[in-house]
């Protein structure tokens, strides 16, 4: 099992969709929480993209110095970037990273960005171009290992002599990660990339689209890995949880919900929408009416695009939902919580313990805890 977290470039808050508790992004606090999570034992982090955020290049290209062992899962985007430029850039990233980065192919679901961008293709032409380009990335990357130039013409991107002289550290091409809930989506994951990631579903809704995809790879003599995308609010006990994931969104405001469920209406993307659906579009505010599976709640949803659902609860029962999905076939999970800095750590010190995650090298330091009465330290007084 893989557990990444979340670089928060597009903000961070106590409370959501509102300034109270928030927090100044500033390349600092994103310094934090990456060293944070390359200390505690993170996989990798997921860095957003969109115009709400950082550039996650930059962002990403500027925590290689201070992380020694951290993942970067980094965004690509067909109509932004250039397939043989986006190849140029990872194979710096990961050489210059010792082989760190990871891919995350981004077709994009929100019209109104997207032709901010100059990108005005519907949705199944961004599909039809999204495979194209990852095709030709993936070619140029793989072939820059033997000097090889490629020849690619498409019916939305072309390519004559494309050649990568300086080639990625990880061979054939750093792996690539996408999520998508469309056919097209699932046609994609099949037949392209390596990782399929979902937005955190109910595990029945998650388990028809594993096996939807799992069959469409077969077809193409391929097997895919999977990943889920949560958000976690985890507590000593449930009762706790609960208090702080009614917390979070005490702050909101009927007017900001409507706005933001609006804002998300317009978007066509097949993945927003079953978010959506999920809290009726904001009219669910209840506890009972946002725990939409046991111990899944759609409360983050309410304002936030994407990702929209958390695990509530305490360690043992929220490693029991993780191990549910895990049985599912996920074993990637990238997870997020608010405020990023201090979750990073109550996720690690609570569930990692009762995850089974694969040895990991913790940094070297002082006692673990407090020294007792200037005489010991809690793990001495333990054994």
């Amino acid at each position: 099992m893989q557990v990444f977290w979340f670089i928060p470039t597009h903000g961070d808050s106590r409370y959501l969709g509102t300034s109270e508790g928030a927090r100044q992004l500033s390349h600092d606090y994103v310094k934090q929480v990456a060293i944070a999570a390359d200390s505690l034992g993170y996989e990798g982090v997921l860095i957003p993209t969109g115009r709400s955020c950082e550039d996650p290049w930059v962002v990403a290209s500027s925590l290689i110095p201070v992380t020694r062992r951290l993942k970067f899962l980094v965004a690509v985007r067909p109509g932004l970037h250039q397939p043989s430029l986006a190849a140029r850039m990872a194979a710096s990233f990961d050489r210059l990273s010792g082989g760190r980065l990871l891919i995350n192919l981004v077709t994009g679901g929100d019209r109104g960005e997207l032709e901010g961008d100059g990108v005005f293709l519907d949705h199944a032409q961004r599909y039809a171009q999204s495979a194209e380009f990852i095709r030709i990335w993936r070619e140029i990357l793989a072939r820059s290992h033997e000097g090889q130039t490629l020849d690619y013409e498409g019916e939305h991107l072309s390519v004559k002599g494309a050649k990568l002289l300086f080639p990625p550290q990880q061979k054939p091409y750093p792996p690539v990660y996408f999520g998508g809930s469309s056919e097209a989506a699932h046609d994609l994951a099949a037949e392209q990339v390596d990782a399929y990631l979902t937005w955190g579903e109910p595990p029945a809704e998650v388990a028809k689209k594993i096996a939807d995809v799992r069959e469409k790879a077969a077809r193409h003599g391929r097997t895919v890995k999977f990943g889920i995308r949560l958000h976690v609010i985890v507590r000593e006990t449930e009762q706790e949880a609960w208090a702080d994931a009614e917390r979070l969104i005490s702050r909101l405001r009927d007017e900001t919900v409507i706005q933001a469920q609006a804002a998300f209406a317009r978007m066509d993307s097949e993945g927003q929408r079953r978010m959506a659906a999920l809290h009726a579009g904001g009219s669910r505010r209840t506890r009972q009416e946002l725990e939409i599976s046991p111990n899944l709640w759609a409360g983050v949803g309410l304002v936030r695009g994407g990702a929209g659902t958390a695990l509530v609860g305490d360690p043992q029962t929220v490693a029991e939902r993780i191990k549910e999905y895990a049985d599912l076939g996920i074993d990637t999970f990238v997870l997020s919580g608010y405020p990023h800095l201090e979750e990073a750590y109550r996720f690690a010190e609570l569930v990692f313990p009762l995850l089974p995650l694969g040895v990991r090298e913790k940094l070297a330091g002082g006692p673990l805890g407090e020294t007792v009465a200037n005489l010991y330290s809690p793990r001495a007084a333990q054994s």
